[in-house]
């Protein structure tokens, strides 16, 4: 008797825990609010089965092993689409000067990646099926998206613009860390109003200095440059577009939490970005631009499609690492490439100060201080790293 009592114990502990991990996979924002309101009474029925036997424990200690790994893989990968990021960067400048048109060059680039990504969306039933789930969900009054949510393509076809326009003048790692400032900043805010998958992040002590530092790395950065040359303050529309790219990163890890497919947040993404391209692209030739023929070089046509890594892997990553360190880590990427690329192939003019340098590493450091765990006070059993409100 005393056997089998154990072996029932050991079954209702199993269904307990199982049913936590599930609670704890699922706690990024609900789709529609009567999810949300019936799975704490479930979960709590199903604890309370296998209570009188063992202790149950909660999402968080469940989860305490599996969320390291996680947050670490998405930093890694996060720093690969940083990398990325940096080539894509090259080769839309560089397409931008042949075309004598940053519009141009982002329309082309733009239009290529939603081609590939058009193909991929007809051929897989995973991404069709999750275009399906996204009308769905935007058309439900309930619904856990907004029409909003879908608009981060727009931010994404600004950077793309900004790559075009200024790479050529500014050099791929002024044009980084430019990014930089606006990204880390933008990201702060995003992740504590809980715009991402994740939910609210606390701005910690360790978050927030990580992203000062980030903003004064800047500064130094281009303080070699800054002698009222018009270069110079073109670091300012890449940051602009970075602030952009961080509210970019969160709703388009909504909407591919949503859908549940990352072939179809990305496709929405180029969509909508090459949408406002084109708009914006008609009403420039509306005023009497006209440029250059395409060229003829296959290269300078792959930055859109490069770009499908760079939007699908951040849309993946976000919902482990939030919006900031999701940043800083493809900043760590980004650098890294950048640098070498104005090293082994710079751009005519381009010219790497020892203060770019010393940003760049200032840069690395801001990374680390973001990523380190939130420092308490002992004793008190309150958090001295925490700042709310």
């Amino acid at each position: 008797m005393a056997g089998q009592r154990r072996a029932r114990c050991r079954r209702r502990d199993g269904r307990a825990v199982r049913a936590v991990r599930r609670a704890a996979r699922t706690a990024a924002p609900q789709r529609s609010s009567q999810q949300r309101s019936s799975q704490p009474h479930d979960l709590a029925g199903r604890a309370r089965a296998g209570a009188h036997c063992h202790p149950v424990t909660s999402p968080a200690d469940t989860t305490q092993q599996k969320t390291p790994v996680r947050r670490t893989l998405g930093l890694v990968g996060a720093a690969g689409c940083g990398l990325i990021l940096a080539i894509q960067s090259r080769i839309n400048g560089t397409l931008g000067t042949r075309l004598g048109d940053g519009l141009a060059a982002a329309v082309v680039s733009f239009s290529a990646g939603l081609i590939v990504l058009i193909v991929l969306s007809l051929a897989m039933p995973s991404a069709r099926a999750g275009m399906r789930r996204l009308v769905t969900e935007v058309r439900e009054p309930g619904g856990g998206l907004r029409p909003w949510h879908c608009l981060g393509g727009v931010c994404g076809g600004f950077l793309v613009f900004t790559q075009s326009s200024t790479v050529g003048m500014l050099g791929v790692a002024l044009f980084t860390v430019g990014v930089v400032a606006g990204q880390v900043t933008s990201g702060l805010v995003v992740d504590r109003f809980g715009l991402g998958p994740g939910g609210p992040r606390t701005v910690t002590v360790t978050r927030f200095a990580g992203a000062g530092l980030a903003i004064v790395s800047v500064v130094i950065a281009v303080s070699a440059e800054l002698d009222g040359g018009r270069a110079s303050w073109l670091v300012l529309l890449p940051a602009l577009a970075g602030v952009g790219i961080a509210w970019q990163q969160a709703v388009n890890g909504r909407v591919r939490y949503t859908a549940g497919s990352t072939v179809s947040a990305t496709t929405v993404n180029f969509a909508v970005g090459t949408a406002a391209l084109v708009l914006a692209f008609g009403a420039h030739l509306a005023t009497g631009a006209t440029p250059n023929p395409l060229p003829g070089e296959w290269w300078l046509y792959v930055g859109g499609p490069i770009g499908i890594f760079v939007i699908g892997g951040a849309v993946v990553f976000v919902r482990y690492t939030g919006v900031l360190l999701l940043s800083m880590a493809m900043i760590a990427g980004q650098l890294s490439g950048a640098l070498l690329l104005d090293l082994l192939l710079p751009a005519p003019g381009t010219v790497v100060h020892t203060s770019t340098l010393v940003g760049i590493g200032l840069t690395f450091l801001a990374v680390v201080v973001a990523v380190l765990p939130e420092p308490t006070r002992t004793g008190t059993g309150t958090s001295a790293g925490s700042l709310r409100g």
